[in-house]
């Protein structure tokens, strides 16, 4: 569900989005003396349109079933009124924070998630390298409660676009600085912490938009000083290939299952912890 909202079209957001990425990507080799993996970016750039094609596929799938719990919701919630849009922000970026906390904590769920986190440099291209495994991983459960308090499927995936498309900026080590508003707001200071795979920094500040709920509830972190960030997966795969990539952890998680015992032990492995 989280990945599908990308096939919402929003008006020129992808000339700009590719301006930003070559920008960077200059800003990066020529001012900031950074350097730029292009295989990486290769790579992403062979996963993203594979994400696309796939989870445009799953989002038909399920489009079905988000339609038929909003049918059995108690009540139904006009898009027509502005409100419901305000009070559908926060409920989705609730739903959203939950969701990505599961991605992370749940390893069912990461083997799809852990596909975003492979690249080993923070640049803007790492917003749109997303695993093709959503519809199998899971995560769109996550919504169905939204759509049963009333929200309509149509709002949910809208609302979900909007975010993912802020996100992409978050993306970037360039020292941007919103002030006072860096308690509220998501901003690609708090995103680069969320990236990061030193011990410090792992399961930490899984905001869409807002950064208001890792706040409430303790998984806030600031980077810190003695502790520069190292991007990445805490066990790297080691490879560019977009297969192995894309499926790394599924193997990873698969062979683990082979092992177990019994299904009481691989249901603990599958649904416990990376």
């Amino acid at each position: 569900m989280l990945h599908h909202a990308h096939s919402v079209h929003i008006p020129g957001f992808l000339p700009i989005a590719a301006i930003l990425v070559v920008l960077e990507m200059l800003w990066r080799l020529l001012v900031a003396g950074k350097s730029y993996n292009f295989r990486s970016a290769a790579s992403t750039m062979v996963i993203a349109l594979g994400h696309s094609v796939i989870e445009g596929l799953g989002a038909l799938m399920l489009a079905p079933v988000f339609a038929l719990v909003w049918h059995f919701a108690p009540w139904h919630f006009s898009m027509h009124d502005w409100r419901v849009w305000v009070i559908g922000f926060f409920v989705v970026e609730f739903a959203y924070y939950w969701y990505h906390r599961f991605s992370h904590e749940v390893r069912w769920m990461w083997a799809s998630h852990a596909v975003h986190h492979s690249p080993e440099e923070m640049n803007l291209l790492t917003a749109i390298r997303l695993g093709w495994t959503s519809l199998i991983s899971a995560g769109w459960l996550v919504y169905l409660p939204v759509m049963f308090l009333g929200f309509d499927p149509r709002m949910v995936i809208i609302l979900l676009a909007l975010d993912l498309r802020f996100q992409f900026f978050l993306h970037t080590e360039a020292r941007i600085h919103l002030g006072p508003l860096e308690w509220i707001l998501n901003t690609p200071a708090h995103h680069r912490v969320h990236h990061a795979s030193n011990a410090p920094y792992i399961d930490k500040n899984y905001g869409g938009a807002l950064i208001i709920f890792d706040r409430l509830f303790g998984t806030f972190a600031a980077e810190r000083e003695d502790e520069p960030l190292r991007y990445g997966l805490d066990h790297p795969l080691g490879t560019h290939n977009p297969i192995g990539i894309v499926f790394g952890e599924w193997r990873r998680l698969l062979s683990d299952l082979r092992r177990a015992p019994n299904w009481y032990a691989a249901a603990r492995i599958a649904l416990g912890r990376p």
